[in-house]
């Protein structure tokens, strides 16, 4: 059948059709963003997601050090959970808490990881939110010498991890110990009596979140008080008028006005302090007895010191649920609407 006269135009008018859309795809403005974005889409896909799926896929291996291992499955998840995972992990915070002695069928140090994780996280986030809005709503006063105290307290973000781990393992030295000097001097304790804050279970925990509260204290309270600089002063001064007390402004104007940063600001915190790794590994390398041995810590024992890659990628791909959770509850939790603007979610 012959060619219409209007078929032909159509295909010979195709190959400029097509030159003339991807020139507009060029110069779209819609199109602008995607193409701005596209190296860093392509650096975050080949340093992040890249190693996140191999990560995944050696965690169904029994891969070790010099040897690309073998499809295993689940058997790598099966040990470190064990058959009764909620069990396991109720009896690990039994006998943490209340000292008892009950057995467990999984990996016991991967257990105590994980109560050690979720409590360095829950003590060390809470603890960081409160003193970082109290100096937030402190700094945002008008005060003399702000901007030396802004910058002082910005001291404890600006210095290096490892740096500031070094610093805590001399303060914290059981010999050496300038806190132990302190108490001494102020009488405390005894001049002849030491402290073993690294060698004490209970000490060596509470050491650690005392140095991850110093250091993720100023994130928290800078962010915090660019969010407060937003909040019109007139809303206040309505408020005063109104016969508000400083409770029922912080309540009903500061707090509703400011949960949107909180939010981010806790998502952000929570996943650095879940996912630390130098401030342990510099200060105690998950030690007394494990008492301080996070997932992350546990992960780089088991994969680069013992050569089990398999096994280490399981225990990271195990953090991956814990930090969904943190997300979903920033998203979906502090960012409702309703709560937002001081009201009641129905």
């Amino acid at each position: 059948m012959a060619e219409t006269p209007l078929e032909t135009a159509r295909r010979a008018a195709a190959p400029d059709d097509a030159a003339s859309a991807w020139t507009r795809l060029q110069s779209n403005r819609n199109w602008l963003g995607f193409w701005f974005m596209l190296p860093a889409a392509a650096f975050l896909i080949l340093f992040l997601a890249y190693p996140l799926g191999l990560g995944v896929w050696l965690s169904f291996t029994d891969a070790k050090v010099g040897s690309e291992g073998e499809w295993i499955g689940l058997e790598n998840y099966e040990w470190l959970l064990g058959v009764a995972p909620v069990s396991d992990f109720l009896g690990i915070i039994a006998n943490e808490l209340f000292g008892t002695e009950f057995e467990l069928e999984g990996d016991t140090t991967f257990w105590l990881s994980v109560f050690n994780t979720l409590l360095y996280t829950v003590v060390a986030s809470a603890i960081k939110f409160a003193i970082g809005l109290y100096l937030a709503l402190l700094l945002n006063r008008h005060m003399p010498f702000k901007a030396i105290i802004r910058a002082v307290v910005l001291i404890p973000f600006i210095v290096p991890t490892v740096l500031s781990a070094i610093a805590f393992w001399w303060i914290f030295d059981t010999q050496f110990s300038i806190l132990t000097w302190m108490l001494q001097g102020l009488g405390a304790i005894a001049e002849d009596h030491q402290i073993n804050w690294l060698g004490d279970e209970t000490m060596a925990r509470a050491s650690v979140i005392f140095a991850n509260i110093w250091r993720g204290v100023p994130f928290i309270a800078i962010t915090l008080l660019a969010g407060l600089q937003t909040v019109s002063a007139s809303l206040y001064e309505a408020a005063v008028i109104d016969g508000a007390t400083r409770w029922q402004m912080f309540r009903y104007i500061t707090y509703p006005l400011l949960t949107p940063i909180i939010a981010v600001v806790m998502t952000f915190s929570v996943l650095f302090t879940f996912t630390d790794f130098q401030l342990i590994w510099v200060l105690t390398r998950g030690g007394p007895f494990n008492a301080t041995h996070l997932m992350a810590t546990l992960s780089y024992q088991r994969a680069i010191l013992g050569g089990y890659l398999g096994e280490g990628a399981a225990i990271s791909t195990a953090m991956i649920p814990f930090l969904l959770a943190a997300i979903m509850f920033s998203w979906f939790g502090l960012q409702r609407r309703k709560w937002q603007h001081g009201g009641r979610d129905d």
